[in-house]
């Protein structure tokens, strides 16, 4: 071994040659010594399910733990930290895990790029990782009857032939099963409906029914398609995701526990339907009426006219009632011709519907009519004719004629005016007025009670009272009926006590109630803009619901570095009051930014 303490002459220690050469080589190999790396749990998943990216630091920690950036379609979440220790031959060796939870929000091939860290004064580089995300595939009948689906969602289309313009209904039911403790956030990611126009949508009561050993709950909502061409059309395969909440492993699948407490783990799923294909019939061309217009359903028909006994010119309101089911939104009256001898104009309409979807009620037309001359005796038939799906054919409704009686139309005399006095005449005289004898005492005549500007004032006091308290109570019953608005005034409230407790923690140095409370208020201020309950609320709602609101780049990323902060408090909190004074600076101004969206 090579001995450092080599003294010469006696006189101070020298090195040898060699000695910088073996510092610098040892310096080196301390530098090499760390490594940073990153992996992803699983490189291909289905759409639904989540990965765990691990940033493994060996041989060191960094001074800052590095983010990765924003990938479209995919929601990067910090999970936490983790360290391993391990001795070998005595030899001590130390790794530093952090962990973040990868969401995809779509099918497809995604690539994180490669990331930077300083570790002991070491700028280290990881490589950059890919992941594959699958679209989920319809579970089978198989799967479906052992009980192992947690969700899945089937789409039923009663008719397999339809016309174009014929409204149809799909059933979409969602099935959840019974160990499902809550079920939200759900919204379709498509709806191919090829050949169709998609309409409205209604969500029905929720049903139970036993499929093989489990029980499930069944959601059920129901669409309106109406085929627009003719041909093969196609419907589905529809997709949404939606988010469960499962109990928790380390409950016990206790449900009364579950019940009371509400505890176990949330999870993100991914349903999907079949695909339906349907043939779409050209309508016939034989026999068609010639006041058809396009009215696609099955309807009945009611006509009513008023007054029956006019002079010429004067108006009769005619009022038609189209009754039944089908697309009632397009129905328009046909042409009478056999009403030219009157002068018609245009009709207003009012669509009253029976269902959620609006394809059955009523529409109710008012046209106004006006006989041109007195050789008019009746109201001529109307007549409406629609196809009809269920029996393939065109149908005709008609209305007998009204009888009318019709006058000749004339002038009306103009009323006789009295004729005023002449300018000469002399007013009447006046009667014989005694003479006073006693003029009385002289008082100063003061102007009546009733031309006094106080009496006024104290005769306006019960009105102004009575429309104080009629404002009041319209406000108080507007607050009863509108519970969007109390929310939103709550958390207003809640987000302005909150900056004064944030100031006020942030002079205190309290980081780990500062970042509470911060996480706390960024909830509730995301939930009253998203209409969402305030637990659920996480960074993932950001860049889910928050951008299509109109949300700028700016907002929703400082949104998303605010919900970061917060998780890495937990793990590395800040220290200094400044910082802490700026974090609650810059949440102030995303809030004021937010407040400005539209809910």
């Amino acid at each position: 071994m090579l001995n450092m303490n080599v003294w010469n002459c006696g006189r101070r220690p020298v090195l040898p040659a060699a000695a910088p050469a073996l510092m610098a080589l040892a310096a080196a190999a301390a530098l090499h010594a760390a490594t940073f790396s990153a992996a992803l749990d699983r490189d291909t998943i289905t759409l639904g399910e989540s990965a765990t990216l691990s940033l493994t630091f060996e041989g060191g920690s960094p001074q800052k733990v590095p983010i990765p950036p924003s990938v479209p379609g995919l929601q990067i979440s910090y999970v936490g930290p983790s360290s391993q220790f391990s001795f070998i031959n005595g030899q001590v060796s130390s790794a530093v895990t952090h962990h973040f939870t990868i969401t995809p929000q779509r099918a497809g091939h995604f690539v994180i790029p490669s990331l930077e860290a300083v570790v002991g004064g070491q700028v280290l580089r990881s490589d950059p990782v890919e992941l594959t995300v699958l679209q989920p595939n319809q579970p089978t009948a198989a799967q479906i009857t052992s009980g192992s689906q947690v969700a899945f969602m089937t789409l039923a289309l009663p008719e397999r032939t339809v016309y174009p313009g014929e409204a149809v209904v799909a059933e979409l039911k969602v099935y959840l099963r019974d160990d499902v403790q809550n079920f939200g956030n759900f919204q379709f990611t498509s709806r191919p409906a090829d050949g169709f126009a998609i309409g409205k949508m209604a969500q029905g009561g929720t049903e139970r029914a036993q499929i093989g050993r489990r029980v499930y709950s069944i959601i059920p909502i129901s669409l309106e398609l109406t085929a627009v061409k003719t041909g093969s059309l196609s419907v589905g395969p529809f997709t949404a995701e939606a988010t469960i909440l499962l109990p928790s492993p380390n409950q016990g699948g206790d449900p009364f526990f579950a019940q009371f407490f509400n505890t176990g783990e949330q999870k993100q799923i991914s349903l999907i339907t079949e695909r339906l294909e349907v043939r779409s019939l050209p309508l016939p061309t034989n026999d068609v009426p010639a006041d058809f217009n396009g009215a696609i359903g099955q309807y009945t028909l009611s006509v009513s006219a008023g007054p029956t006994n006019v002079a010429v010119g004067d108006p009769i309101t005619v009022r038609v009632q189209i009754s039944g089911r089908g697309a009632l939104d397009a129905l328009v009256l046909p042409d009478q011709p056999a009403w030219r001898d009157f002068k018609v104009y245009p009709p207003t309409s009012k669509l009253e519907t029976d269902d959620r979807l609006g394809i059955e009620g009523k529409k109710t037309f008012e046209e106004i009519v006006s006989p041109e001359n007195t050789d008019v005796h009746e109201l001529p038939e109307f007549s409406f004719s629609f196809f009809d799906p269920d029996t393939g054919g065109y149908r005709s409704l008609r209305q007998p004629p009204v009888p009318l009686t019709v006058r000749p139309g004339g002038a009306v005399a103009a009323p006789t005016l009295a004729s005023a006095r002449p300018a000469n005449a002399q007013p009447p005289a006046p009667g014989i007025v005694p003479i006073k004898d006693r003029l009385g005492a002289l008082a100063q005549l003061t102007p009546p009670l009733v031309a006094r500007p106080g009496f006024l004032a104290v005769q306006s006091l019960p009105l102004l009272a009575w429309l104080a308290a009629l404002v009041w109570r319209k406000r108080t019953d507007s607050l009863a009926n509108n519970p969007r608005l109390r929310r939103q005034r709550r958390v207003a409230q809640l987000v302005q006590d909150g900056l004064s407790e944030l100031r006020r923690l942030a002079g205190e140095n309290n980081s780990e109630e500062f970042f509470a409370t911060l996480h706390h208020l960024l909830q509730e201020q995301l939930g009253e803009r998203l209409d969402c309950p305030a637990l659920s609320i996480t960074d993932a709602a950001v860049e889910e619901k928050l951008r299509p609101r109109g949300a700028s780049e700016a907002t929703v990323a400082a949104l998303r570095e605010l919900f970061q902060i917060c998780n890495q408090a937990r793990y590395a909190p800040i220290k200094g009051s400044q910082e802490l004074a700026a974090v609650a600076a810059r949440f102030e101004r995303v809030v004021t930014e937010l407040q400005s969206l539209k809910a």
